[in-house]
C-alpha cells in the first residue's frame, strides 16, 4: 500500500540528515497517515479511508466528508476518493430533487 493520503496525496518526501561535520545521508519523511472512518451524510454510512491527520482537520473544518470532497481537486484524490466524490454528488442531487 503506499504511503500517501487519499485525500491531499501528501506522500513521503525525501532529504538528509546532516551531521556536525556536515555528512549528508539520506532519510524519509513519512506523512502522519491514520485509517479513520469518516460519516458521510448524504450516503448516510461510515466511509474507511487512509488519511493525514491534516486532511483530518481540514475535513472538519470544511464541514465533513461531503463538503471537503465537493471542494477538492480530482487529480489530488485517490481513485476511490473519486468515486466515493461521485457516489456522494449522485445521492445530494437525488435529495435535491425529493
Amino acid at each position: 500500500m503506499a504511503r500517501r493520503c487519499e485525500l491531499t496525496g501528501k506522500a513521503v518526501l525525501v532529504g538528509h540528515n546532516v551531521s556536525h561535520s556536515n555528512i549528508k545521508t539520506k532519510r524519509r519523511f513519512l506523512p502522519n497517515l491514520q485509517q479513520t472512518s469518516l460519516h458521510s451524510d448524504a450516503l448516510s454510512r461510515p466511509v474507511r479511508l487512509r488519511v493525514s491527520v491534516k486532511a483530518l482537520r481540514t475535513v472538519e473544518a470544511k464541514g465533513g466528508i461531503d463538503g471537503f470532497l465537493m471542494q477538492a481537486d480530482e487529480a489530488k484524490l485517490s481513485i476511490r476518493a473519486r468515486r466515493l466524490k461521485r457516489s456522494i454528488a449522485r445521492a445530494q442531487a437525488r435529495i435535491a430533487a425529493e
